[in-house]
């Protein structure tokens, strides 16, 4: 059995307007000292806000969700490397007012929250789903997004302490642009994109595959050297399973070089990236010394 650390907490609120206080939990962060851990859950959907608060700007929230998660991820990284004696954050909020300091503004974080965990990663999820989306509409069929399909390649990456090496890459042509949300230079873009296949029919996995080879032939004519990693998510239905390989048939057709990774590759795919670059850091290191 693993040791138990103990954690801190704290939820990301959505606060439309000060005056009346209402709000909704759109994020949920975690910190363990002990553990040398932390991260960051938050919403990239906004239907239920807008049916309680008609008017947001969706763009604008989407952006802001991605850009905090990114920032957990890159001091979780960091955390983790820290040598020993050196000084750590005692709580989560010093972690997330360095993040998203404490104003006026809409998003705003509650009083943190504490507990025992032997995984924080596993807890991060829980509290996600119990303090975040517990409320949402349930339907029959549960799909998966692009985001939950990268928290599966994710929690793999990070155990490889491969997190800090990804930034945000945006792939520009004249007349077109795509960002990557997780992208490692190595003289050449590697550019790790999920792509959830997990859906409800064989027409919508038809035309996501049809959209995503839309959007990479778009980026045939870019300056820069790019490679794209696609980590697929698998539908959960056997039903669906046949669909899944013709939409791999098309992505295959995509003019630049893309690798595509199956979930059940998940772990061999993160050894292997984090052993390139290690290769490449070692190097770096190397030429450095001369």
């Amino acid at each position: 059995m693993k040791p138990a650390h103990t954690y801190t907490y704290t939820t990301l609120r959505y606060v439309h307007d000060v005056g009346t206080g209402e709000f909704i939990n759109v994020g949920v962060a975690i910190y363990s000292k002990e553990a040398r851990y932390s991260g960051a859950l938050c919403r990239t959907t906004y239907g239920r806000l807008s049916k309680m608060f008609p008017g947001i700007d969706g763009d604008s929230f989407k952006n802001m969700m991605r850009f905090v998660q990114a920032r957990f991820e890159t001091i979780g990284a960091r955390i983790t490397e820290e040598l020993p004696f050196e000084e750590l954050p005692s709580s989560v909020l010093e972690l997330a007012h360095a993040v998203l300091p404490s104003d006026d503004s809409s998003l705003q974080w509650s009083p943190i929250g504490s507990g025992l965990t032997e995984n924080s990663s596993v807890t991060l999820e829980k509290l996600y789903e119990r303090l975040v989306t517990q409320n949402d509409e349930k339907h029959i069929y549960e799909s998966r997004s692009d985001e939950d399909v990268w928290r599966k390649y994710k929690r793999s990456l990070e155990s490889r302490h491969v997190l800090k090496y990804l930034t945000p890459k945006k792939i520009t042509v004249q007349d077109d642009e795509v960002e990557f949300n997780h992208a490692w230079k190595n003289g050449v873009w590697h550019c790790l994109e999920p792509i959830s296949f997990d859906l409800s029919s064989a027409d919508t996995i038809r035309e996501k595959a049809h959209k995503w080879l839309g959007q990479i032939t778009s980026l045939k004519s870019a300056d820069e050297p790019f490679k794209v990693y696609a980590l697929l998510g698998e539908p959960q239905s056997a039903d669906l399973r046949g669909d899944f390989e013709k939409a791999l048939s098309i992505l295959r057709k995509a003019p630049i070089e893309t690798e595509l990774i199956r979930e059940s590759d998940a772990v061999k795919f993160s050894m292997s990236f984090a052993e390139e670059i290690a290769a490449h850091e070692k190097s770096r290191d190397g030429a450095s010394s001369f």
